[in-house]
């Protein structure tokens, strides 16, 4: 079993017990160089200038799309090219996610932060090799499982000597196309030693509710990542856009980038009064 209260250190981000609160923000899914580049500059500069301990999440292909003519990305390589980008012109880490063990190499030569979808966190073989990349592994906790049953998840990942993990909620399946956000899962997963974060945005997804694609109700994310943070996690993940009306995927879950900052200063002073 994991030492209690671990922490952990992602560039110069810690997520942990008695750490600063950290943000996992970026687009859900890179939808070309320029508009990935122009937002991760944007949320570079205000990082840096309000201190927040930021990581740059997005994704170069989103292989769980509802409709297989939904947009997907551009793709592992060129994906990995702008995030490279990314990383080396302002300095944050990088989260992405990883559907496939062959992916996991090519991944982790860029990313921070490999990260399991929570529709594959029981696929063995992926996490394992996501477990032996010798990056950090952030694992979503699937829409199907209760938060116990991630302790065996976390044993797999302990078994070939990985402890730089990260677990995510992001809501439980609540009848059809709909999610809830149980608070005591994240106290729940606390008790396995790691770092949680509460990805605000997917928890209040509606999974394949617009028929072809998924809906969701963004504006109630802000609400339930104050709950989060009053709860006890270590870290908000948030899915961001300039126009979240005009993004590919996960558009009507998705804040605006220009409502992070009053956001983040209230999620701040919650963490700093429960800390």
């Amino acid at each position: 079993m994991a030492a209690k209260h671990r922490v952990i250190k992602v560039g110069g981000v810690t997520f942990g017990h008695g750490q600063p609160l950290a943000l996992i923000a970026g687009p859900c899914v890179i939808e070309g160089r320029q508009a990935c580049v122009a937002l991760a500059r944007r949320l570079a500069g205000w990082a840096r200038g309000e201190g927040v301990p930021l990581v740059f999440k997005a994704s170069y292909d989103k292989a769980n799309r509802s409709s297989h003519a939904s947009f997907r990305g551009p793709g592992l390589a060129a994906g990995l090219g702008i995030l490279c980008e990314v990383k080396e012109r302002f300095g944050l880490p990088i989260l992405t996610d990883v559907h496939a063990v062959e992916e996991v190499e090519p991944a982790s030569a860029v990313a921070d932060v490999l990260q399991i979808p929570a529709f594959l966190c029981r696929q063995t073989d992926l996490v394992l090799a996501a477990a032996r990349s010798g990056r950090v592994v952030n694992v979503k906790k699937g829409q199907f499982l209760a938060p116990w049953d991630v302790k065996a998840i976390v044993a797999k990942i302990e078994s070939v000597g990985c402890r730089d993990l990260l677990l995510t909620e992001r809501g439980v399946s609540f009848g059809y196309n709909n999610l809830v956000a149980d608070m005591r899962s994240l106290l729940v997963m606390r008790t396995l030693g790691y770092p949680v974060v509460f990805d605000a945005t997917h928890s209040v997804q509606r999974p394949g509710g617009a028929g072809d694609r998924s809906s969701g109700d963004g504006q109630w994310a802000p609400a339930l990542a104050r709950a989060a943070v009053a709860t006890g996690c270590d870290a908000v993940f948030v899915e961001t856009y300039r126009d979240p009306r005009r993004a590919l995927s996960d558009r009507d879950n998705a804040m605006a980038v220009r409502d992070l900052p009053a956001v983040w200063t209230l999620w701040k002073e919650i963490h700093a009064l429960v800390r």
